[in-house]
């Protein structure tokens, strides 16, 4: 395993095509960066001008992206994280503090379905790892000038669901784990105002590879289109856009709030 703040760092001059804009000089810890909607949001940041901690449980995945920022002209680095161990996440924010001196932001993405694993397995990962993402970088941020945290819930956290041939809808630990971050954001925004910011975004399906099983079943694939009045799933770069608001000052008198990206699931 990478100790905090052992990852390799990934430079390249400024001359290169990354444009700093809304995230200049900022850094950000981006959780699950190793794919699919983690991916889309650290490339996303560092397009903006942020220093990136890509951190992910699979070191390879991490290192990939990292390196993608990098050959763009960005900054990252790479770390693994199991985000269901407390003291590897309070050890990932130490790593952003060692390597920029601040944490700017944080985004606790990672996440697992209920579909391939266990109650205590989704909820260790898709709440306990936020509720530590939170804790540790909410204490970082109030010994600094403040920041923004970023949770990423889901239309599970909002609504129940009826899947073809699937019990408890979206699953019934990944239904809870995900009301749960939404309760654990609202919390947290209280705890951190003024100073800190927290909210989350609740996103449909998305075009990634935790949503295989139902890319690759038919009839699920057409349930969830069927439910989404836009006619599709959505794509890990419409959700990494909602995160830049969220995490940028265009969303500066935004805190507790739950921001839903989902085609209109919940609309009807």
């Amino acid at each position: 395993m990478r100790q905090a703040g052992t990852g390799f760092l990934f430079h390249v001059p400024s001359s290169c095509t990354i444009a700093a804009v809304k995230l200049q000089r900022r850094t950000a810890l981006v959780t699950g960066a190793g794919s699919g909607i983690g991916k889309a949001i650290a490339l996303e940041f560092a397009r903006e001008g942020a220093k990136v901690i890509a951190s992910d449980i699979n070191e390879e995945s991490a290192r990939s992206v990292a390196e993608e920022i990098a050959a763009a002209g960005g900054e990252a680095r790479p770390l693994r994280t199991d985000t269901s161990q407390q003291a590897e996440v309070q050890a990932a924010v130490t790593a952003a503090v060692e390597a920029w001196g601040r944490l700017d932001i944080l985004v606790n993405n990672a996440g697992i379905t209920a579909f391939e694993h266990t109650w205590d397995e989704v909820i260790a990962v898709n709440l306990s790892g936020v509720y530590y993402g939170c804790l540790h970088g909410l204490q970082q941020m109030k010994r600094q000038d403040g920041g923004v945290i970023v949770n990423l819930a889901s239309i599970a956290g909002l609504v129940g669901a009826s899947a073809p041939g699937i019990p408890g809808g979206f699953g019934y630990p990944y239904g809870a784990s995900k009301h749960g971050v939404i309760g654990l954001t609202k919390q947290f925004a209280l705890d951190g105002a003024p100073e800190v910011r927290v909210n989350c975004i609740c996103p449909a399906f998305v075009e990634t590879p935790m949503v295989a099983i139902v890319t690759e079943t038919p009839p699920l694939l057409d349930w969830a289109v069927q439910n989404t009045p836009m006619g599709r799933l959505g794509r890990p770069e419409e959700v990494a856009r909602a995160a830049l608001f969220l995490a940028s000052d265009d969303s500066s008198f935004m805190t507790g709030a739950h921001l839903v990206v989902d085609g209109g699931w919940t609309a009807r």
